[in-house]
């Protein structure tokens, strides 16, 4: 067996290193069931208090070992594109070898310059929404951001535990800090027995409290985040499609975006069960700078369809449990009323697609 070399050591120091920030938050979290159950032991309070405790733990478990989805298949290149791609320069020839390649997949998003989103470590074309991770060194389906707290992406996989984990952090943190007020306030004014136990208070409650204001600001940002149907990294850099920018893209109402995360049966909403809707590799669309927040009108079609320079999105079929979204009582059909229209497309008027050229 070859010895392993000095980056083979170092690949490995990091990921010890990585699993710091788990190892201080599970610490922290021992620390406080001791401090509570055991020396304040708020005994009508207990049983909450658990119950808080066990979603806390279960929601950040889920967060930290879901593994992050990678593309499919059908978004890598065969052996034949890649030996074309390396003998074609950069440029319009290489484009021409990803769009032949890209012209079958449900993707709307371009780069910056109107490129097919192709990743160079992965040899795959990016699915919508899909980004590489430089930590993981993977191409992460809807990747949010890299939580050094999970040592995890957090992405199409797990970013419904990653907002569970966020809600009952902050809601055992306010607990805490709530039922260990009026201890907290006793320990200044010399109430309590000279005793550990109002070391351990005084601590819990500034720990809790601390925790809570940073665990609402950040809860709060990913809530508008879903409300849109957004990203972290798409709240900072909007999606690129073919006609250009459009930060709503995406967004398909609050509703329709809140079940896109949390799924359509309710009784998981509050779990950290997995119940996305899709696959993660295509995604429902609105029309171009249409205000996703506004009921779709006939009218709506018309005036875009005077401009012929207000391009839509096309039509390429989306994944069956993504495209009830866009209609609650329409899908997407094999075979269109209209056999001029070609492929399958929306029977909503107000949200058409616009043929590949």
């Amino acid at each position: 067996m070859a010895p392993s070399g000095p980056g083979s050591v170092r690949r490995r120091c990091r990921r010890v290193l990585y699993w710091v920030p788990v190892v201080f938050i599970s610490l922290l979290l021992g620390w406080s069931y001791y401090a509570y159950a055991v020396q304040l032991c708020i005994v009508v309070c207990l049983i909450a208090y658990h119950l808080l405790f066990a979603m806390f733990v279960w929601s950040y478990w889920k967060t930290i070992f879901t593994l992050p989805m990678n593309p499919s298949k059908e978004f890598h290149l065969s052996y034949a594109e890649k030996e074309l791609l390396e003998r074609e320069p950069r440029g319009e020839a290489h484009q021409e070898v990803l769009r032949r390649a890209a012209k079958d997949l449900p993707i709307y998003t371009r780069t910056m310059s109107g490129a097919i989103r192709y990743c160079d470590r992965c040899q795959l074309i990016k699915p919508d929404r899909c980004h590489h991770c430089s930590v993981c060194d993977k191409c992460i389906l809807k990747m949010d951001h890299h939580c050094p707290w999970v040592n995890n992406c957090v992405g199409f996989s797990n970013y419904k535990f990653f907002l569970l984990f966020l809600a009952y952090s902050l809601l055992y943190c306010l607990f805490i800090a709530a039922t260990d007020l009026q201890y907290f306030i006793k320990f200044w004014t010399n109430g309590l027995p000279d005793t550990q136990a109002k070391f351990h208070i005084m601590f819990l409650f500034f720990a809790a409290a601390m925790f809570s204001v940073s665990l609402s600001s950040l809860f709060g940002y990913h809530c508008w985040l879903v409300s849109k149907n957004k990203s972290t990294l798409e709240a900072f850099r909007s999606p690129v499609f073919r006609h250009g920018t459009d930060k709503n893209g995406f967004s398909l109402g609050f509703s329709k975006n809140m079940r896109q995360v949390f799924g359509d049966e309710k009784k998981y909403w509050l779990l950290p069960i997995f119940s996305s809707l899709g696959d993660g590799c295509s995604f429902p669309t609105c029309l171009v700078n249409q205000d996703p927040e506004q009921a779709s009108t006939p009218a709506g079609l018309n005036s875009t369809s005077k401009n012929p320079e207000n391009h839509q999105f096309p039509a390429k079929p989306l994944r069956e449990s993504q495209s009830h979204l866009l209609t609650d009582s329409q899908s997407w059909t094999e075979s269109s009323t209209n056999p001029g229209k070609g492929k399958a497309g929306m029977s909503n008027p107000a949200l058409t697609m616009e043929n590949e050229a």
